[in-house]
């Protein structure tokens, strides 16, 4: 609930801003270490989210006057890590636990899964294979 819109256009900016950010933190976004030193040192390694690969995105904005203004970014970023993770779930039965959910983990959880229940019954998608 952002209370009172008093920039719509820059609250639609701000809630699509942050739901590109918590896209790369559930889904690209790692810092690595190895021997206590970074080994992500620049964007060559450390991926963020590009443009070409974003989804559209639409915003519907809810104006509550009766309410002061809120902020209203930070709620995008937070619930992206469960809205992928859920939607990894629907699509293959596994249920992740960790960020960033790279395909490389998103393959280890099915096969681990797999491992568990006895079972080859789960295919991974195409882009995933």
């Amino acid at each position: 609930d952002t209370g009172e819109v008093i920039n719509p256009e820059g609250t639609r900016m701000q809630i699509e801003g942050c739901i590109i950010m918590g896209l790369g933190y559930a889904l690209t976004e790692e810092i690595r270490f190895k021997g206590g030193r970074i080994l992500d040192e620049n964007f060559d390694t450390y991926e963020i989210p590009r443009f070409s690969w974003l989804p559209k995105i639409e915003t519907v904005l809810v104006d509550n006057p009766e309410m002061p203004p809120q902020g209203c970014g930070e709620p995008a970023i937070t619930t992206m890590g469960g809205v992928i993770a859920n939607a990894v779930n629907d699509a293959i039965g596994v249920r992740m636990q960790m960020l960033p959910m790279t395909p490389a983990r998103i393959k280890e959880a099915l096969r681990k899964e797999q491992a568990a229940s006895g079972s080859k019954n789960r295919s991974l998608p195409l882009s995933l294979s």
